[in-house]
């Protein structure tokens, strides 16, 4: 996902995609350790780099509703 597909999202759909982005490379993570050739090996680079992204995008909303509240 882009960044900007990202920033539009509210918190609780990011939640929702983190979730799924955690099961996804667990998945591709399992196979990986069990000597399985995943069926694409980009993916598990491509899905920890969203979920990082997604978890500073939320840091960024937690910490301007901070600022709001002062």
């Amino acid at each position: 996902m882009k960044k900007l597909e990202l920033k539009q999202k509210n918190s609780e759909e990011l939640s929702k995609n983190l979730i799924e982005l955690k099961k996804d490379l667990m998945k591709l993570n399992s196979q990986r350790s069990t000597g399985t050739v995943p069926e694409n090996p980009g993916n598990i680079k491509k899905f920890r780099r969203t979920i990082a992204r997604i978890y500073t995008i939320l840091n960024k909303k937690q910490t301007e509703v901070k600022n709001e509240k002062k």
